[in-house]
């Protein structure tokens, strides 16, 4: 059973349940290990404004509410964050909220919330393998306005993918160029790879297949295909 925390004093469940998940990030750390982080330091990289104090007790709010449990993982002292059967039956409100905000959140406010490693995170963890060449393939984009964080690098081989912010010395098979804004507006699903090359705002250099099928191997957010649509 979950434990009280305290809030609107109100029986109703729905006041019950927004005790628990209204609170600052409760959501978004949620969203994070519905993503498939498990650890500390995972879940810190999908929410990189958040202070490591705050995630720590948040984390302890959702164990204490029975969301989460926490259990010792492979090697000495690491710890694994999981959901339990309570945490996972959220997992439709939480997507729901995704797919609400796609829909009726004005599109221009969702591009001024730019950060480049939180973006190049998220297209790491849904970037698909499958359509690109059967070898190790390495993509590095440019964001040439940022004055730190310019450069990222896709290692992926054999269905595995690592983001680097160091240049990790293999031969590059596709270079990206193009402003944050642009990237993000992509990866959001409010415009596509073609449309941005051919506008001028993206810079595809490097293996003709890759740049091909960026638009279906690249890691577009899960609401991506959820279409705008405007309040009366």
């Amino acid at each position: 059973m979950m434990k009280k925390v305290g809030g609107y004093g109100q029986f109703c469940p729905l006041a019950m349940a927004a005790e628990v998940l209204c609170t600052r990030w409760t959501v978004i750390v949620l969203r994070e290990m519905f993503a498939g982080s498990t650890r500390f330091n995972e879940l810190r990289r999908g929410v990189p404004l958040m202070s490591p104090t705050l995630l720590s007790k948040r984390l302890k709010e959702l164990e204490n509410c029975g969301v989460i449990e926490r259990m010792k993982g492979e090697g000495s002292g690491v710890i694994d964050y999981r959901l339990t059967a309570a945490g996972q039956d959220l997992q439709s409100i939480v997507l729901g909220l995704g797919v609400w905000g796609q829909r009726w959140v004005e599109a221009q406010s969702s591009l001024k919330n730019l950060d480049p490693s939180l973006l190049m995170w998220d297209m790491r963890r849904n970037l698909d393998p499958r359509p690109m060449p059967h070898k190790r393939c390495v993509v590095q984009f440019l964001y040439p306005e940022l004055t730190s964080k310019r450069r990222y690098w896709l290692v992926i081989d054999r269905g595995a993918v690592d983001l680097c912010q160091v240049d990790p010395g293999f031969e590059v098979d596709l270079y990206i160029v193009g402003d944050l804004r642009t990237m993000t507006a992509v990866w959001m699903g409010l415009t596509t790879v073609r449309a941005e090359v051919q506008a001028g705002r993206l810079k595809l250099t490097g293996n003709s297949d890759l740049k091909r099928s960026m638009q279906t191997w690249l890691g577009l957010s899960p609401f991506a295909k959820e279409k705008k649509r405007v309040a009366a």
